[in-house]
């Protein structure tokens, strides 16, 4: 796997269409960190990380509208192989306000609209509506 933040969307966007309630992702704290914010914005329902020292796994909670799932589409705008960073003055809202633009921060991994109010940019990893 060489980019393990776009296997993460693509799961929970994927069991989503599946009519799933919860997958599983390999766990790393970053991760952990990505599903705070969507948790936070209503993209996902839960989070909870789950077995052994060796084979950690981090379980999400996929929401639904009715029957259609919330995450709808998402676009990988960084890369492992190009990097894609933006001022804090430059952050706009996705899709007219119903998407949401996660952004790596030196304060942590936070939000667009949390990073324009800080006044603090960074690396943008994804957008998801």
């Amino acid at each position: 796997m060489h980019d393990p933040i776009a296997d993460m969307l693509n799961r929970i966007k994927n069991a989503g269409n599946a009519g799933k309630e919860l997958t599983d992702i390999p766990y790393s704290q970053m991760k952990e960190s990505i599903a705070e914010v969507l948790f936070k914005q209503g993209f996902v329902t839960s989070y909870a990380k789950k077995g052994k020292k060796v084979q950690k796994t981090l379980e999400v909670g996929i929401a639904y509208d009715g029957k259609n799932p919330r995450v709808v589409g998402v676009a990988r705008m960084s890369k492992p192989s190009v990097r894609y960073y933006i001022k804090a003055a430059d952050i706009k809202p996705v899709k007219n306000g119903y998407g949401l633009m996660v952004i790596s921060t030196p304060k942590g991994i936070m939000s667009g609209d949390e990073a324009r109010k800080g006044q603090v940019g960074g690396e943008v990893l994804f957008k998801i509506w």
